[in-house]
């Protein structure tokens, strides 16, 4: 008998042993692959069982939350969903989450570790903690002015406030509401494949995740790299440059927007937009000092986030001499992204000292106690001040007696470049309107913005699309309201 329930007894144990282990299996070795198992719904009611907290531009909060009463019960809305989808991007219960709503995911839902009382509060109590708040460096006026300058074009704004690197406006049009894809029903996916399917795709953000070819704006760089490499010593005195200016290597000449650039100075070349003088000039400093000065500027940088991911600026790392030519005016494969190039107009009115750009002021609890601050950071010194200064001359110049007057404010000193790049076989690709500015109260000890505008208009030939006509008027509205802003 006592052989028969040891017997039992280690059967019992084994049987005990084998619960145990599967149990661990399941749920240690397996809780990943179970809790991310599309069959598994209990992520998801627990996301949205509580209301997500909220993103707020100027004081107020441009998102919320709307209790369905269904099993995923809170659903996303948003307050002028197409003014901000550039800033929020939104979060839904079908596609997940962009932008914003995607870097900012932690806190917007609660599960940050540092929105409890203590680090890993909620993972060691199992407790539930309201969504947070994420406070943008957004300026509302400046945000609407931008919206209203592009009007449903396409195109895009980025503003940033040079000394600090606040971006205070992020525009992109068209745009679209992201409160059509909070949701889980039929509805929301037949608005997700319209506007995926939209020949104006409304759902890129082309400020910061689109490239463009810039142009002439480029040629802000450019001039820094010859000012920094002493191919230029004196920006007023002429250059070496012929007209017509044959591209090396080639047979082809490159036209000018205006007569006068034969030998023209560097300060002539940026007020009249030389492309034979800055061409030349690109040449002359040569590959390796253009890629350093366009690298100082934020451009081949794959790591740049505001916290969203900003798409790479490109500017080739390897070319023949024709190529460098064309890229240093903003040709050939050089793209870039609105934000880089009001990085580069923040640079020159920064004195050279280009401030990291970001787009979260402050991260919250629910009840308004700092969980995160964004510190100032400098990205790094994009040229000598003795440089900047130079460029902000010419700058200046462009805007009040070149191809940026109509830019100008009142009272106001405005440095600005146009730039208007056309691409493609015969340049039968899409036209795109550049124009980068910045803005300063003549009393005041610093600029107070600095903002790059795109257009692109594929029904324009090129000569019926331009940066001072189409993009620089939609600058000095944005700028306007900043000068409001700062006077406060």
């Amino acid at each position: 008998m006592t052989r028969y329930i040891r017997r039992a007894a280690a059967l019992s144990l084994f049987l005990l042993a084998a619960l145990f282990v599967n149990a661990v299996r399941v749920q240690v070795l397996q809780a990943d692959g179970l809790n991310g198992s599309p069959a598994n719904r209990r992520p998801a009611i627990a996301r949205y069982d509580e209301p997500r907290g909220n993103i707020v531009v100027g004081g107020r909060p441009v998102t919320g939350s709307k209790d369905t009463g269904e099993q995923l019960r809170y659903e996303r809305t948003y307050l002028d969903g197409p003014l901000y989808a550039p800033v929020t991007g939104f979060s839904s219960q079908t596609y997940g989450t962009t932008l914003l709503e995607h870097a900012e995911d932690g806190v917007l839902s609660g599960t940050d570790p540092m929105l409890g009382p203590l680090p890993f509060w909620n993972e060691f109590t199992r407790s539930d903690r309201p969504g947070g708040k994420v406070l943008t460096t957004i300026r509302p006026s400046m945000q609407q002015a931008a919206y209203r300058g592009l009007d449903g074009r396409r195109g895009a704004v980025a503003a940033i406030e040079p000394s600090t690197g606040r971006i205070l406006a992020l525009v992109s049009s068209p745009s679209y509401d992201p409160g059509l894809l909070s949701g889980n029903s039929a509805e929301v996916t037949a608005a997700w494949r319209r506007l995926n399917g939209a020949d104006t795709r409304p759902m890129l953000n082309r400020a910061i995740r689109q490239t463009y070819p810039p142009g002439s704006a480029f040629k802000i760089v450019t001039a820094a790299a010859a000012l920094e490499s002493r191919v230029v010593r004196d920006a007023d005195a002429p250059t070496d440059t012929p007209d017509p200016f044959v591209i090396p290597g080639t047979r082809t000449t490159l036209p000018n927007p205006v007569p006068g650039c034969r030998k023209a100075s560097l300060v002539y070349a940026i007020k009249w937009s030389c492309n034979t003088v800055m061409a030349n000039l690109g040449t002359k400093v040569g590959l390796k000092a253009m890629l350093e000065t366009a690298g100082r500027f934020g451009f081949n940088d794959d790591a740049l986030r505001i916290p969203s991911g900003v798409a790479v600026s490109n500017f080739d790392r390897h070319m023949s001499v024709d190529q460098l030519a064309l890229s240093s005016i903003g040709q050939f494969d050089t793209t870039a992204t609105p934000l880089q190039m009001a990085m580069v107009a923040a640079a020159v009115a920064n004195g050279g000292e280009l401030a990291r750009p970001y787009l979260v002021d402050r991260t919250t609890t629910w009840d308004g106690d700092t969980v995160r601050e964004t510190p100032r950071r400098s990205y790094g010194r994009a040229m000598f001040p003795a440089t900047a200064l130079e460029l902000r001359r010419m700058m200046i110049e462009a805007a009040e007696k070149g191809t940026g007057t109509r830019a100008l404010i009142d009272g106001v000193t405005v440095g600005g470049k146009t730039g208007t790049a056309q691409h493609g076989v015969g340049n039968a690709g899409t036209p795109y309107a550049w124009f980068i500015a910045w803005a300063q109260h003549n009393d005041a000890p610093r600029p107070a913005v600095a903002v790059a505008v795109v257009v692109e208009d594929p029904e324009a030939a090129g000569g019926e699309i331009s940066g001072g006509g189409d993009a620089a008027p939609i600058a000095r509205a944005v700028m306007i309201e900043a000068l409001k802003a700062a006077r406060r």
